[in-house]
């Protein structure tokens, strides 16, 4: 029997293998708490643009969940936008390479304000596991504000739903 046989039947018998679906109730309760808080300090919904600045891509696996139909946050009113010009948040992965350091920065400026800018990920807090190399200024810190870090690698959707609105309540 060839491998790809085996592991084909293996997968029949046992199944896939996947985590659990996050608690249901507490997406619920945080992405509601979001939508009112945005609506009270914003008088909208929040908008985020997410930028990549140089990162694997496992905090961009992360955010795309927000929009699956597990989390599914748009029904909230927590919107992607693709410019920068219509966003309130930034939420940055990386470690800033410097080679994305300007557009970072452009990005940064291009917002409206109020902006505020989430770090998402060790690499985006001080540069995770490219800390130290040639190509990495150590976070996203060092090239733009930050407003709110959210550690882990990748954090994970609900983590990220937690920091919005911790974000937002800090908001005066």
């Amino acid at each position: 029997m060839t491998p790809l046989l085996k592991l084909l039947f293996k997968a029949l018998y046992k199944g896939p293998v996947t985590e659990a679906a996050p608690d249901r109730a507490l997406i619920l309760e945080l992405a509601g708490q979001i939508d009112a808080k945005a609506k009270i300090k914003l008088g909208r919904s929040l908008v985020v643009r997410a930028v990549d600045a140089g990162s694997c891509n496992g905090c961009e696996l992360e955010i795309h969940a927000l929009c699956n139909p597990v989390y599914d946050v748009e029904r909230f009113g927590i919107r992607f936008a693709a410019s920068p010009r219509h966003a309130d948040v930034l939420l940055v992965t990386g470690t800033a390479s410097r080679n994305m350091a300007e557009a970072l920065r452009r990005t940064y400026d291009a917002t409206p304000g109020p902006k505020w800018v989430v770090a998402m990920g060790d690499c985006a807090i001080d540069g995770g596991c490219f800390k130290g190399g040639y190509a990495s200024l150590d976070g996203i810190d060092k090239v733009v504000p930050v407003d709110i870090r959210v550690p882990g690698c990748p954090p994970t959707p609900t983590e990220l739903l937690k920091a919005l609105l911790a974000l937002l309540e800090s908001v005066s």
